[in-house]
């Protein structure tokens, strides 16, 4: 049996904004509606789908892998908006991006504090860190 990752539901104060922007930054197509969520669907066959949580909202981690092509366009994307971001979770290094296994990576948060993540190489793939 083949076992992947079909969806993930990402817990948000207002889903139709969350998925834009989740969308947008990472230049996909706009979020569909199915049933009561914004759907935001990957490449990879997977689905982000967005739901509106009343009070506090834990923060989580989503990491995307994208090619170097749009790994500069959702940079400027970041520099658009004004958005801070860091080279590494723990947002000690603010302004700078890393280039763990020879690529690139980036941290920003989402409207409600999600941390997300753009590389360009999959962790551990080789190269330096």
């Amino acid at each position: 049996m083949t076992v992947e990752l079909n969806h993930t539901i990402v817990w948000s104060s207002n889903q139709m904004a969350s998925a834009r922007f989740v969308s947008e930054i990472l230049g996909l197509t706009p979020p569909r509606r199915f049933a009561h969520f914004d759907v935001v669907d990957l490449a990879n066959g997977v689905s982000l789908d967005f739901a509106d949580k009343e009070g506090p909202i834990a923060r989580q981690h989503y990491a995307f892998l994208v090619g170097e092509d749009e790994f500069d366009a959702v940079m400027a994307r970041i520099a658009q908006r004004g958005l801070t971001y860091w080279a590494d979770p723990a947002r000690t290094m603010p302004g700078e991006i890393n280039h763990y296994d020879g690529g690139r990576g980036v941290y920003f948060e989402g409207p409600d504090g999600h941390l997300l993540e753009a590389i360009t190489r999959p962790y551990g793939s080789g190269g330096s860190a």
